[in-house]
């Protein structure tokens, strides 16, 4: 509704509305969708989850800690969108397995999902700037990777005492 009213209050052409949207980004949000309904109804979701369960011998912070950080590895080399449709399904089977509120995984699926700082692929603003800045892959790991790490702690603390497990 917002791009045809700027059409027709002419704030931009119609030639230009129809090349702004980046398709591949479209693309690879589109099927991530699919993929993630694919991880729910397969059981997949609940094979991953289960895993994850494992690793944290069913402690619900660590398994929150362990969604986290799938979630913030998987944005790391694919989209923040992707991350999140394809970690969502294993974060709500994993709370649903462990017998607690999805509420604090979703949230913490969303902050992995979007705090992306340690490459420049994972995140569209990331992309911007690589290239513009001059900058290298490596600047990205050696400044970004202490970044995620903090906020996946504030994250995994803050979380649980705001939407309880």
């Amino acid at each position: 509704l917002a791009a045809g009213l700027m059409i027709l209050a002419r704030c931009t052409t119609g030639r230009t509305a129809r090349r702004a949207p980046d398709w591949q980004v479209m693309v690879v949000i589109a099927t991530s969708f699919g993929i993630g309904t694919a991880l729910e109804t397969t059981g997949a979701a609940s094979l991953v989850a289960g895993g994850l369960i494992g690793l944290a011998k069913g402690d619900p912070w660590g398994t929150l800690a362990l969604v986290f950080v799938a979630t913030s590895l998987l944005t790391s080399f694919a989209t923040n969108n992707v991350a999140a449709v394809l970690v969502f399904p294993i974060a709500v089977q994993a709370a649903a397995a462990i017998g607690v509120s999805p509420l604090p995984f979703i949230i913490t699926v969303m902050i992995g999902a979007s705090a992306e700082f340690a490459t420049p692929i994972g995140y569209q603003t990331n992309l911007m700037v690589y290239n513009v800045g001059g900058y290298r892959f490596t600047d990205f790991v050696r400044v970004g990777l202490p970044l995620n790490v903090i906020v996946g702690m504030v994250t995994i603390l803050v979380v649980p005492l705001v939407w309880h497990l």
